[in-house]
């Protein structure tokens, strides 16, 4: 397996410096075959690239890499950590915030079951959400009001706009 570099977030969560986005099989881009999905998943971990990035919005994303996951725990062979980074994205309007998104947390979590390869995985997960939060293209008014509050955030993925 070859050697990708890796970076520490805030919680101690080791990530690769390159992520596998799983966005693909959100089936926005036609069929979904689940078998071929997950033998790329086994090329890109061969490769030493071991971090998912998927959301709830991806379709089976979170499916695949647990069936990947499973598959590559009771294969025998001497496998490598994983990290499973996901997000829940909720539909624009109103809802009961605190009820709704533990919900869908609680959901994402039990789902994921070998977010980390140990016995303790749910257990971790759990705490490094309670601790830290990740972010996607959120603007600086809403980090300072979620700071603010006490809440650390370990990063904010954005989209970058370019005009032409």
């Amino acid at each position: 397996m070859s050697s990708v570099p890796k970076v520490t977030l805030a919680g101690g969560l080791e990530v690769c410096r390159i992520l596998n986005g799983m966005w693909q099989v959100s089936g926005a881009h036609g069929t979904v075959n689940t078998t071929r999905a997950v033998e790329a998943m086994q090329a890109y971990t061969d490769a030493g690239l071991t971090t998912f990035d998927m959301a709830d919005i991806y379709g089976p994303a979170e499916d695949i890499f647990g069936q990947f996951s499973s598959q590559l725990k009771s294969s025998g062979k001497d496998a490598p950590a994983l990290q499973a980074l996901t997000k829940y994205v909720p539909k624009p309007g109103p809802m009961e915030r605190k009820v709704t998104v533990c919900v869908c947390v609680c959901v994402t979590v039990c789902v994921l079951p070998a977010v980390r390869l140990d016995s303790s995985s749910r257990e971790q997960h759990v705490f490094l959400l309670k601790q830290t939060i990740a972010l996607t293209n959120f603007d600086t008014q809403r980090m300072e009001e979620i700071t603010n509050k006490g809440i650390r955030i370990s990063s904010n993925q954005v989209t970058p706009t370019f005009k032409y």
